[in-house]
C-alpha cells in the first residue's frame, strides 16, 4: 500500500472563472467515483475494486498483489467505522505520475482497530473520461 495514489483583465476573469467551474464540477464527479470506490474495499470486495480501478493502477499493481495489500492492511485497520470528507483538492500534475487530471481526496477516518486515520484517495480521469481510483493510502 505505501507503494502503491493554477491581455485583458475582463478575459483572464473569464477564464478563471470557467475553469473554477470545471475544477469543481470535476471534484464532484471525482469524489463520487471515490466514494463508490471505497464502498467496494470497505465490502472487503479487493478484486472488484482492482477491476474499478484506473487503467494507471492497474498497469503498476497486479491484482494479486492489490488484494494482498489491502488485505492486510484492511485486517490491521479492522472494519470502517466512520469516513469524513477532509478535502478534495484537483491537480493536473502529481508527483511520479504522468500529468493528468486528478482530484486529490483526504478522509478522516475511523476503523475497528485504528481509531484516528487518514485515508487519500485519488482519482483521475482516465482516457474514457470517467473517474477511476489511481491511488489509495491509509495512515
Amino acid at each position: 500500500m505505501k507503494r502503491a495514489l493554477a491581455v485583458i483583465a475582463l478575459a483572464s476573469l473569464a477564464s478563471f472563472a470557467t475553469a473554477g467551474a470545471a475544477d469543481s464540477d470535476a471534484t464532484a464527479e471525482a469524489t463520487a467515483a471515490a466514494r463508490e470506490w471505497l464502498s467496494v474495499v470497505d465490502a472487503g470486495q479487493y478484486g472488484q475494486s482492482w477491476d474499478e480501478a484506473s487503467a494507471f493502477f492497474k498497469q503498476h499493481v497486479s491484482k494479486s498483489n492489490w488484494e494482498r495489500a489491502v488485505g492486510d492492511v484492511r485486517r490491521q485497520t479492522g472494519a470502517m467505522k466512520t469516513r469524513e470528507l477532509e478535502s478534495a483538492q484537483p491537480a493536473h500534475q502529481l508527483p511520479g505520475v504522468p500529468d493528468g487530471d486528478y482530484v486529490v481526496i483526504v478522509y478522516r477516518s475511523s476503523f475497528a482497530a485504528a481509531p484516528a486515520a487518514t485515508e487519500t484517495v485519488t482519482p483521475m480521469r482516465d482516457p474514457d473520461g470517467h473517474w477511476r481510483v489511481a491511488g489509495y493510502f491509509v495512515k
